[in-house]
Formats: structure tokens, sequence, C-alpha cells
């Protein structure tokens, strides 16, 4: 007995049936399928990626900015308590 038991599967089955219907459960079977296709289409091609050798990229050398430098934003002012409004029970 216990979970494993035959007769507990058949009842889950049956529920989620009941509550899912079978053309959404044939639809959900189809898109986990193909979801899980892609994605060891995926691994696979990630897997060969790196067997493409290419050559290093140059680095960029910075744009010098002669125009006014960016200064942050700053916000004064002081924080106020909230007071929460008062219940007329």
């Amino acid at each position: 007995m216990g979970i494993f038991d035959w007769k507990h599967w058949i009842v889950l089955l049956v529920v989620v049936v009941l509550v899912f219907g079978t053309k959404k459960l044939k639809n959900f079977g189809s898109d986990l399928g193909e979801s899980i296709k892609g994605f060891r289409k995926a691994m696979n091609e990630e897997e060969t990626k790196p067997a493409e050798q290419t050559p290093p990229a140059q680095p960029v050398p910075p744009v010098q900015n002669t125009a006014q430098p960016q200064q942050g934003h700053t916000i004064e002012g002081q924080a106020q308590p909230v007071q929460e409004p008062q219940r007329k029970d």
C-alpha cells in the first residue's frame, strides 16, 4: 500500500482527466514534447558552437566626449513620517 499503489494512480488519473479534459491533456502532451525537442536542439547547437573557432574581436577604444560630463541626479529633501488615518468604528 502507500502512494505507489496502482489503485491510487488510477484514481489520480481519473481526477486529472475529469478536471482538465482529454483535449487539454492532448495539447499539453504535444506542447511538452515540442519544448523538449527544442531544448535538445538548442543544447546540441551550443555544444557544436565552441568547435567553430572565430578570431577574437579587437577592442574598441573609448570615445572622448567633449560635451559636459554627465552628473548624477540627487533629490534633496527630508522624509516625512506617514500618519495613518484614524478609523471610525
